[in-house]
Order: structure tokens, then sequence, then C-alpha cells
């Protein structure tokens, strides 16, 4: 089968044609139907997340499943599945407490299969990684059965496949947070993909007010189509005196979407007095933000990360696929550019030149 492959940073992937093994026990085949393109995987080919290659990267898809390993019992060929990019084991201590989000397994075996070997490998025999034990940029792709969802005909597979990411990092970064109310005061800074989403979060939340940061004019007004009630080109203004301004003393919830020291820092200054400033976006390997420890006590506020919506993917993608079909949410608007796999480099040349919406690779 063919899938890009990432075999150095700052370098084009190329098309290759792989050797794919049969699912193993627990495992199936899912034919990739469409692949969101997400800055995540963009981190991995600057070289700010630093990853093992060769890779085929991409996390956020949909498909179906075409074949089954020994012992698969969640899910049937023929299915039309989201996919995680969390396929937990349902053991560790992360799962049995509730947070398969961050299952400490998966992480340990990253970007192998859960028994530590490969299922790709080049003509010459070499190993090829999946990122996040997915990689949906390829044709077709072999994983743990966890990180298939099962979904209604219904539902198109350019939504699920953003829905796989963007949609549940966003949405449910929101509506997942302990003491989320309504008529809250909400900032998002960053109005990218995961942005749009925690700006419809807070939409589904009946927040009062919802402000957008961001240093784009074009993408602040495309965040009006996802729920900002006001916004902020923080490139023409101070964002954090422009919030305190707007709030009489800042949001309840404020929420970094992009994932950066410089926006987090902004995202904490326009916190009020016992609100949350909520990060959700990665920032590069490393980096680190200053937060006043004064304030922190004084005005007793809240910084908490949230991973991947902040609770079980499967739960939340159960919550939102009812809150698609129902009309509530809007994931079809947020696709704005379609490619085909052989134009993944030109896909992210288009995100990181910083275009509306979101780009979708459909097989």
């Amino acid at each position: 089968m063919k899938a890009a492959v990432l075999f150095e940073s700052n370098k084009p992937m190329p098309i290759v044609e792989l050797d794919q093994s049969e699912p193993k026990t627990g495992e199936v085949r899912v034919r990739m139907a469409a692949a969101g393109v997400c800055a995540s995987d963009y981190h991995v080919m600057t070289g700010h997340n630093p990853t093992p290659m060769p890779i085929v990267l991409g996390h956020e898809g949909a498909g179906v499943v075409e074949a089954l390993g020994p012992g698969v019992t969640s899910v049937k060929v023929g299915d039309r599945c989201v996919l995680s990019f969390v396929a937990n084991c349902g053991h560790c201590r992360s799962c049995r407490t509730g947070l398969s989000n961050l299952c400490d397994t998966n992480r340990e075996t990253g970007t192998r299969q859960y028994d530590g070997t490969f299922r790709l490998h080049t003509d010459d025999g070499t190993e090829v990684h999946q990122f996040a034990k997915l990689g949906v940029f390829a044709e077709s792709i072999v994983v743990p059965q966890q990180a298939c969802y099962p979904m209604p005909d219904e539902v198109p597979m350019e939504v699920a496949a953003l829905i796989g990411c963007s949609v549940t990092t966003g949405i449910g970064g929101v509506i997942n947070q302990p003491g989320m109310r309504a008529g809250m005061t909400v900032a998002v800074i960053g109005a990218g993909g995961v942005g749009l989403n925690a700006l419809q979060g807070a939409r589904l939340m009946n927040a009062s007010k919802v402000i957008a940061v961001d240093i784009f004019d074009h993408k602040l007004e495309f965040a009006y189509k996802f729920g900002a009630t006001d916004v902020i080109n923080s490139k023409e203004q101070d964002p954090v005196a422009a919030i305190l301004e707007m709030t009489d003393g800042g949001v309840d919830f404020a929420f970094d979407t992009f994932g950066h020291k410089i926006t987090t820092e902004q995202a904490w200054g326009a916190t009020r007095k016992g609100g949350t400033t909520v990060v959700v976006g990665l920032a590069p390997d490393g980096m680190a933000a200053e937060i006043p420890m004064i304030d922190l006590v004084r005005n007793q506020k809240t910084l908490v990360g949230s991973y991947y919506g902040s609770a079980s993917p499967h739960e939340t993608f159960g919550k939102l696929l009812d809150f698609y079909l129902q009309g509530r949410i809007d994931v079809d608007g947020m696709v704005t550019r379609r490619h085909r796999l052989e134009e993944i480099n030109e896909a992210y040349e288009l995100l990181a030149r910083g275009e509306d919406g979101r780009g979708v690779i459909v097989f």
C-alpha cells in the first residue's frame, strides 16, 4: 500500500510503497477514507516534537474496517469508524482511574503496536513507525481494535476524521472541564482547528461571552461562524488588557489552544480571580511558561492541562456524534480544503501559512 513517509525533519514526505503485515491478535486493518491535516504532525515535520523515523504521520482520521486479527470483538468488517489516536489498553493505572486519554501503556509503546513490533516495512526491510499507532496518511492502516469507534452511516467520513482529533480536543476540552457552567465568560487564544472547536464548546455550554484571539483577521472573521461573540487581533492590541477591559476583570475560563509560552501567559493574564486557565495546545518540546506564583495564590487561580478532550476519547466521540447529528455543532463548515494523498506536502504548506479552517486528505 502507499503512504506518505517522513524520513527526515524539514524535508518533504515522499509517497512510498510499503509492505504491510496482517493484523495480529486484537488488531484490525482499516481502509482509510479521510485524514485531517493537523498541526501536531507539523510539529514532527519541523523537528519541534522529536519522534523516531522513518514514520507515517497522521493521527486524525476515519475509515472502514476491512480485516480482523484473532480475538477482535469490538468491531466487525464493514464498520465505519472514527479513529482514536489514543488506543487505550484498559488495564493501566490511568485507564483504571478513568483517564484513558492518558493511557500509560499506549504512551510507553509510542509509535509501535502494543506488542512492541511494527506493521510497516520498506522494500529493504526497514521498520516504519506509525504516529500515535495510526499513521493515517496511508491507504490502509493496521491498528489496535481500541482505536476504532463505530459510527452511524449518516456521518460523513470527513466529519468523522475531524471528530477523531480537533473536534474532540477542542470541544471536549471545554465541555469536560469541571466547574464549567452556563453563563460563564470564555477566551480562546488561537483560532485554528482546535480553537474553532473550543469556541463551539463554549457555545454548547451557553457561555455569555466568547472571545477569540488570533494574529490573523481572516481567521478571526471565520471564528464568528463557530461561536465567537468578540474577537481580538493580538498583533494590533494587547489581548490581556483588552480582555480585562471587556470582562471587568478577566474571563472565567481562558483556553490556550495554540500551545506556546506567549499564548499560555496571555491566557493566564486574561483569567479572572478564581478562574481557570486551560492549556490545550502542545508547545514545542522543552518550552516553559512563566506563571507568577503570587498571582496563583492571592487570586486563587487554577492552571490545568487538557489532553484529547480531558476524558475518555470514546465517551466524547459518542457525545459529539450525537451533537453533529442533532445539528448542534458544525463540523462540515470547518473543511475548507481537500487534497489527494499525493498533495500532502502542499496541504501542510497551506496550514503553515495560517489558512482558515481545516484541510482534509480524501482517499
